[in-house]
């Protein structure tokens, strides 16, 4: 049970700071729709849907399934940056970038946790939570970047290949939008192995992150 939220509380965290980044990338493009709207805030409850953020996480999670989740989208008007393509481009990548800094930042702090308890006489108590959080932190972090990649329109990646389509096929292309979600859930429960492709960077940067630790032993 302290595992199941352990996990949902950082994938909530995790797409916060993920809705976050691309409020703060949108204003620094000269589009303040989202800041006006007090989006531009690391508070968890302006950006919860309770669907996406806690009931179907919390579900995954309990059945040990492949954790997904989402929060509100941030609303942003491209139409307003100051480089259309490139604003656009930059936003939507903000959410990704944000979310391997956040699985760097989790990995180098595990290793200075790991460090501590081989000095102290092991990792069990309070630098064992932290180091169960901090593996959450970067396995989650880590899903959220590539997920994200996947080009199905809404989710981030759709939007850079949207920009390198002709405009018709695009505004086409950008319409599947509508069905993202029921596609991207589609694919989770009835063809994971096709999920597996688009996440199979997640377990080699996990692994990587894991090698990286173990030297501070």
């Amino acid at each position: 049970m302290l595992e199941t939220v352990v996990l949902v509380a950082v994938l909530i965290m995790s797409v916060v700071v993920h809705e976050v980044a691309h409020a703060w990338q949108a204003r620094r493009e000269g589009d303040d729709t989202a800041e006006q709207l007090g989006r531009i805030t690391l508070n968890p409850l302006p950006h919860l849907d309770p669907v996406g953020s806690i009931i179907i996480p919390g579900l995954l999670a309990w059945q040990g399934g492949m954790i997904f989740g989402w929060a509100k989208p941030v609303p942003v008007n491209p139409l307003r940056y100051r480089q259309y393509v490139a604003g656009d481009i930059r936003v939507s990548l903000a959410g990704i970038v944000s979310n391997l800094g956040l699985a760097a930042l989790a990995t180098l702090l595990s290793g200075l946790v790991v460090k501590i308890g081989s000095l102290t006489g092991g990792l069990g108590g309070v630098p064992g939570f932290l180091l169960m959080t901090l593996d959450y932190a970067i396995y989650i972090n880590l899903i959220l970047a590539f997920f994200n990649l996947i080009p199905i329109p809404p989710l981030d990646g759709s939007h850079v290949v949207a920009h390198m389509l002709p405009r018709q096929i695009a505004d086409g292309y950008r319409e599947i939008g509508r069905y993202g979600l029921l596609v991207v859930m589609a694919m989770i429960f009835l063809a994971p192995g096709v999920m597996d492709l688009f996440l199979a960077p997640v377990m080699e940067l996990r692994g990587l992150a894991d090698r990286f630790i173990r030297l501070w032993i």
